[in-house]
């Protein structure tokens, strides 16, 4: 049987904190390669390494049709034109998909198929909600002025693939062009 704080859990959707769970905190420095502007990059690390996101979770037993939870809290911010980002990753089992729900903030999601590669970028708002195909590696941007939380539900057995990310990042880059977040080929982007 579940404990009960597996069962019921108290969130605040303004913070991204989750009662009794602790967060998952990411700086600057977490995220050295995610970045497409290098120097963007080092500029804004030599002036301070502030917090970009943090992750709370609920990640009951690993058995079949078990269910895993997190609340995510993005800063607003940019690194040249590139918003504060997560790392982003696909899931260890790849069939597993996952949804994610705007609780406040602007955000994007940016989608990229494990097998083409084809990306695509999504907006994540209060009351939208998106689905990520299984074999869809995955990352969240702030792109407003405020927090971005969301909450992102998914099977307990998921898991989360960092490396093949890191390896390889994603194809495609989310920058801001004209006031709009703008999907780019990140090989072709200039800074």
């Amino acid at each position: 049987m579940l404990a009960i704080d597996e069962i019921l859990s108290r969130y605040d959707p303004s913070t991204g904190a989750l009662d009794g769970k602790p967060a998952v905190r990411r700086h600057l420095a977490d995220l050295r390669g995610c970045f497409a502007d290098v120097r963007a990059y080092e500029s804004a690390l030599e002036r301070g390494n502030p917090l970009v996101y943090s992750v709370a979770a609920v990640e009951p037993a690993r058995g079949e049709g078990d269910l895993g939870y997190g609340i995510g809290l993005i800063v607003p911010g940019k690194v040249g034109r590139e918003y504060h980002m997560t790392k982003g990753h696909l899931h260890a089992w790849r069939p597993a998909a996952e949804f994610y729900f705007g609780l406040s903030g602007e955000g994007v999601m940016l989608l990229e198929d494990e097998a083409t590669g084809a990306s695509r970028m999504v907006r994540l708002r209060p009351h939208e909600a998106v689905y990520v195909p299984g074999h869809t590696a995955h990352r969240t941007m702030n792109v407003g002025a405020v927090p971005l939380t969301y909450l992102g539900v998914y099977p307990a057995r998921a898991g989360h693939d960092y490396g093949a990310i890191a390896e390889r990042n994603f194809r495609g880059l989310v920058v801001e062009s004209g006031g709009q977040p703008t999907l780019v080929d990140r090989a072709s982007f200039i800074p």
